[in-house]
């Protein structure tokens, strides 16, 4: 750190991405994403809008922000476009949460919240997990703070039911709802559908998982038109070319075919049962996820020590080290043969452990 670097951000901790290693060929089951890769529409796309670089982006992302109101059946004054879901959480962080009005979100969920928080010199709180894991939506009930909740959540893919997140809006009137809804994709009840009946809902998603655009950094928030507002005065005020154009037209792209992209997650999702009931044969303990990863301890072999196992094997999967899920790995959902690689190696590695 530099004499420089403000004071303010002094304590700050900033968010650990995935490892990316290049010390081998992995294969790589530690940051959720699609194993599937985009379709040739997609890389047409992007390679003819690379002739106009030398111009801006759209601003207003008006034919993505066009396809996108058809896709989700929303008005696109209710949309706004942003670089990976990432900049629509922080943007949301920054309109919705100040010194007088804190924010809450879940003890062990998405790394980035409590940056955000940091970063942004808000207040928080981490409400632990129940002990099966579950977020108990009743702890966010009347808490007149943000909240903040990924649904799925990560890195546990437990999901709560549209009818617990409604307990959450009505009993926090006063204040903004977010939803985090990056793998919806995969087995979870999206709540778009009540932002007309909520005016304090939003609803952010990503493009990295479910529709393949992981490098290519694009999310979304959907919304009343109040609140597309007020997080466009953020935007505007931060980075009015936010999505590049590259980015804008491998999303038209995807959408126009989206039944492709739709029809994966439904692939992945097989693979994850049949991946849940493999390691569960080898005696794992393995969450119900609802989401393109599974969450995995086994009482043979520590989380950390599994996780070390695989990757001087060549199987990336993530590992974390907060107390209460350190027995724990993610493991991201590949392609069946990834996962029959993954599943080989695993008993090799508890006979190993065992000897």
């Amino acid at each position: 750190m530099s004499r420089f670097f403000s004071s303010k951000y002094s304590a700050l901790e900033a968010y650990t991405p995935g490892e990316q290693p290049k010390d081998m060929k992995y294969i790589k089951l530690n940051t959720n994403e699609s194993p599937f890769r985009p379709t040739k529409k997609v890389l047409e796309a992007v390679k003819a809008a690379a002739e106009n670089l030398q111009l801006y982006s759209d601003p207003e992302v008006t034919p993505l922000v066009s396809k996108m109101a058809e896709i989700f059946g929303v008005r696109p004054t209710q949309l706004l476009m942003t670089n990976g879901s990432d900049e629509i959480l922080n943007f949301a962080f920054m309109a919705f949460c100040d010194s007088e009005t804190p924010v809450a979100f879940p003890e062990i969920s998405y790394g980035f919240y409590p940056v955000f928080a940091g970063l942004n010199s808000i207040p928080y709180e981490e409400i632990p997990l129940k002990e099966d894991f579950s977020v108990d939506y009743k702890d966010y009930c009347g808490l007149n703070k943000t909240v903040v909740i990924a649904n799925p959540n990560a890195p546990t893919g437990l999901c709560l039911s549209l009818s617990e997140i409604e307990e959450i809006l009505k009993s926090n009137p006063n204040n903004v709802v977010v939803i985090d809804e990056a793998y919806i994709d995969f087995g979870g009840e999206s709540a778009i559908g009540l932002i007309e009946k909520y005016k304090n809902l939003l609803v952010t998603g990503t493009f990295s998982k479910s529709r393949s655009l992981a490098g290519a950094r694009l999310g979304f928030g959907i919304a009343c038109e109040e609140l597309i507002e007020d997080l466009n005065t953020i935007k505007y005020s931060t980075n009015p070319y936010n999505i590049n154009s590259m980015t804008m037209a491998a999303g038209v792209a995807v959408l126009e075919e989206n039944e492709v992209y739709l029809n994966n997650c439904k692939v992945i999702a097989e693979t994850r049962t049949y991946t849940k009931e493999k390691l569960e044969e080898m005696g794992f303990f393995v969450l119900d996820s609802k989401a393109n990863f599974l969450f995995a301890q086994s009482d043979r072999i520590s989380g950390e020590k599994y996780y070390l196992s695989l990757k001087e094997k060549g199987v990336l999967v993530r590992h974390f080290k907060k107390e209460k899920i350190k027995n724990f790995v993610r493991i991201t959902i590949g392609t069946k043969e990834q996962m029959d690689v993954l599943l080989k190696t695993t008993q090799e590695i508890l006979k190993e452990n065992e000897k």
